[in-house]
């Protein structure tokens, strides 16, 4: 399936042994370059001379985001100043930034990995890539760019926003590939309707990242922008950023790159591996980062392996989208609740368009109250707002065992976002 950007493995047995050589080599370039594993992997009594098998990654110690900012401004820095080329930043939840850092082989190994996404999304030289998202301290545009250029299509490097420019652009450089958040693929693509611009672009591809994406969102932004195949990409800061897997196409299964990372999926509260096809967090340690190695970094994104050959011919792993985040779950009357489990949900039923919210309140008569907030389906007429609603608190009920009140909206009423779009909104008062 990817033929100028190929696995380094031919089989699971020869990927066993990539694994455990990178792993041996990731534990013992941190040990004696980083001051920080060098104390961590110390007070868990491991030494890289102990790692004799794929097992042993189970003795290793986790780290998390909590690590990354106390140590700040270079808490994993395992490569000398000198060798290091570039920083990039993801934003901290106490007010100091997670800051990672690269050396040059790291960005050719984010560049390759990067060319394996355009190669299995089906981009060709020919095309033209529209980058919609942020530059500079966040990962994206820089990645998407940086592949772009070393796969060898043309990259047009608008930036987040301004939907009047890309618009333009879209019209006047015949751009074929955009790539960009969900939210920002939406605004977009509601833009290119409103404007009536469907048949003056030429857009095939279309790359999303960022966040979680819905069925009914990828297929509003498929056929408003009149593209073949829409595309989530996944990756964070963390490692190395966005190109660390892609959707095929076949039933949203994300390909991701067990060459370059082993991905392990635990149970957030026993912090024990799962089964394949059971949801847990998504643990990450890097196989050949030198600037910044991550040994069992607890992502918090939840997931599950998705076990078994893929349809469509690629024989890299693979997991399912992007389902939430272990801090992102709210406890509603017992039950834990994290917004992709309303996406799936709402992806199921019909009449609705692509945007919805769920709100938490603590009322008077003492008992926590959820409100599902969705709009109708941009044809869908007011008169069904009843059967709606019914059809959203049956499945809700059917699927998380939970009783919410509906409220269905106007297509467009809800906010539009060039960013993330915040989904959950949590009112109590504990």
């Amino acid at each position: 399936m990817l033929s100028r950007f190929p696995a380094s493995f031919s089989s699971p047995a020869e990927l066993e042994r990539l694994q455990l050589a990178g792993l041996q080599w990731t534990v013992a370039h941190a040990w004696n370059n980083s001051p920080f594993y060098r104390e961590h992997l110390g007070k868990a009594g491991v030494t890289p001379g102990e790692i004799h098998s794929l097992a042993d990654l189970q003795r290793l110690p986790f780290i998390t985001a909590d690590d990354l900012q106390a140590g700040y401004p270079f808490p994993l820095q395992a490569a000398p100043e000198a060798e290091l080329v570039r920083i990039h930043s993801s934003s901290g939840t106490t007010g100091k930034r997670k800051i990672l850092c690269y050396t040059r082989k790291d960005l050719d190994d984010w560049a390759e990995m990067f060319c394996r996404c355009y190669e299995l999304a089906g981009v060709t030289r020919e095309d033209r890539v529209q980058i919609c998202v942020g530059y500079g301290l966040w990962t994206a545009g820089a990645g998407f760019q940086l592949g772009c250029e070393r796969y060898g299509a043309m990259a047009v490097p608008v930036g987040p926003g301004n939907l009047d420019l890309q618009t333009t652009f879209l019209v006047d450089l015949q751009s074929t590939v955009v790539c960009c958040t969900a939210s920002m693929g939406l605004l977009l693509a509601e833009e290119v309707q409103r404007r009536g611009l469907r048949d003056r672009i030429a857009v095939r591809k279309v790359i999303l990242g960022a966040e979680r994406s819905s069925e009914a969102m990828l297929a509003k932004i498929r056929d408003l922008l009149g593209a073949e195949s829409v595309h989530d990409i996944t990756g964070l800061t963390e490692v190395y950023g966005p190109g660390a897997g892609l959707s095929c196409g076949c039933n949203g299964a994300i390909h991701y790159w067990a060459d370059y990372f082993i991905l392990e999926i635990i149970d957030p509260d026993t912090l024990q591996p799962v089964a394949p096809g059971e949801v847990g967090e998504m643990v990450f340690t890097t196989l050949r980062k030198e600037g910044a190695p991550l040994i069992r970094y607890r992502s918090r994104d939840l997931t599950r392996l998705l076990p078994g050959d893929c349809p469509c011919g690629c024989g890299l792993p693979r997991h399912d989208r992007i389902l939430g985040r272990s801090d992102d779950v709210v406890i509603f009357r017992g039950v834990n609740i994290y917004p992709g489990q309303i996406d799936e949900v709402l992806s199921q039923l019909e009449g609705f368009g692509s945007e919805f919210q769920v709100v938490l309140d603590h009322r008077s008569d003492g008992r926590d109250h959820m409100t599902v907030r969705v709009e109708r389906g941009e044809d869908v007429s007011p008169s069904r707002d009843e059967q709606l609603g019914k059809s959203i608190v049956l499945a809700i009920k059917r699927n998380l065992m939970v009783t919410c009140e509906v409220e269905v909206l106007p297509y467009g009423e809800l906010p539009r976002s060039e960013r993330k779009t915040r989904r959950m909104f949590d009112n109590r008062r504990f």
